[in-house]
Parts: C-alpha cells; sequence; structure tokens
C-alpha cells in the first residue's frame, strides 16, 4: 500500500484467522448433525445434500471475513474479501454507529453508506472491563476525514473520534473512554444495532 493508505483492522492476521477457523468448524459440525438428522429420515443422499446447504454459506462466511481487510485512502474507507467495495466518507450518504454484542464481546463501529454501498468500520471491541480500539494515527485520520463533511453528523462523529483520543492520552481505563461509554448504552440481547443519532449527538455534547 501507498503512504496515503492506512490500514483500520482493529484485530490483527492471526486473531482474524483463527476466528474466522472456529466458525467455518462450528459451521461444519451444526452441517453434519443437520444432515445426520435428514438423512435418518429422508435417506443419505437428502441428508448429504442438506448438510451442504447448510455448510457452504458457514463456510464462505468464515473465508470472506479471513480475507477482509478495511484501509483509508484520502477520505474514502475500502473494504476487500472476495471483492472490493468503497465508500466516500466526505460524500457518503449516511454515518451510523453500530454496535455489535457477539459472544460478550461488544464492538463499536461507524457505519457508513454511499453509492448503494456500506461499510462498517470496527473502531473499538470491549470484553468486560478491557478491549481492543484503533490506534492514535487511525482515529486521528477518521477524525478528519469525517470533518471533511462539513455537517453535523460529521462534526459529532470527529468530535467522538478527539474525545476519545484524549481519554486515552489521559490515561483513562477503557470503561471511561467514550467509545466504551457509547457502546454501553445499546440494550443487550442483540446482535446488532444502530444507535439514535440523536443518542450519539447528546452523548457527544455531554462530553469534557
Amino acid at each position: 500500500m501507498s503512504d496515503d493508505k492506512l490500514v483500520l483492522d482493529l484485530l490483527d492476521k492471526a486473531t482474524v484467522r483463527k476466528r474466522a477457523r472456529m466458525v467455518a468448524i462450528g459451521g461444519i459440525m451444526v452441517a453434519l448433525a443437520f444432515g445426520a438428522i435428514v438423512g435418518l429420515i429422508g435417506g443419505r443422499w437428502p441428508g448429504v445434500i442438506a448438510g451442504v446447504i447448510v455448510a457452504v454459506p458457514v463456510i464462505l462466511l468464515a473465508l470472506s471475513e479471513a480475507r477482509r481487510t478495511v484501509w483509508l485512502e484520502g477520505t474514502t474507507v475500502h473494504v476487500r474479501a472476495f471483492g472490493t467495495r468503497k465508500v466516500d466518507l466526505a460524500t457518503a450518504d449516511g454515518l451510523d454507529l453500530l454496535v455489535t454484542d457477539l459472544r460478550g464481546a461488544r464492538t463499536v463501529g461507524l457505519f457508513v453508506r454511499g453509492n448503494k454501498k456500506a461499510i462498517n468500520v470496527a473502531l473499538s471491541m470491549y470484553a468486560g472491563t478491557g478491549g481492543r480500539e484503533l490506534g492514535v494515527y487511525q482515529l486521528r485520520r477518521l477524525a478528519d476525514a469525517v470533518a471533511a463533511r462539513g455537517d453535523t453528523p460529521g462534526l459529532v462523529f470527529s468530535e467522538l473520534l478527539v474525545a476519545q483520543l484524549r481519554a486515552e492520552a489521559r490515561g483513562l481505563a477503557a470503561a471511561e473512554r467514550p467509545l466504551y461509554r457509547l457502546g454501553s448504552l445499546a440494550p443487550a440481547g442483540r446482535m446488532a444495532q444502530k444507535l439514535h443519532p440523536d443518542a450519539v449527538s447528546k452523548f457527544v455534547t455531554s462530553l469534557d
């Protein structure tokens, strides 16, 4: 990648591949169990076909996650898995804060939409009182990119990311940082949900 391209992957490749492998193994086990049940009822080949139907989408999902990489070039976010999508943050149709809750880990992401495409940029992932966050330079570049919009959503997200940087510079614990606190506002029990823009704006306004 050129000097202008900045990788935005929250997790390192080894961790991503391990998680993808576990997803694939889990999917295959479910497919085998489902295929065995169908096979007992309908015979060998219906069982095999049923198992394949269940396994293939999960395996493809795991492969996609293993290959996925996100980067910022200028103000444009790119994501590559089997193909490449890109959305310009400066002209995107919408910006949202997306919170996903999976296997005890809550991920806070910047969900951007534009040109009939959507990309979720994971900003932080927390489990308990610790977790992972994008680096200082990545957050700074993202803050500048959304601020370039010049509209209210862009300024709100820019201020949020700058507040996160300030919290890190002050050495605040993860649970005291804006992204953690904002992610905690999302009700539990839902795999993925967008926080209402008014809630995000009100939270950012309340920050020091």
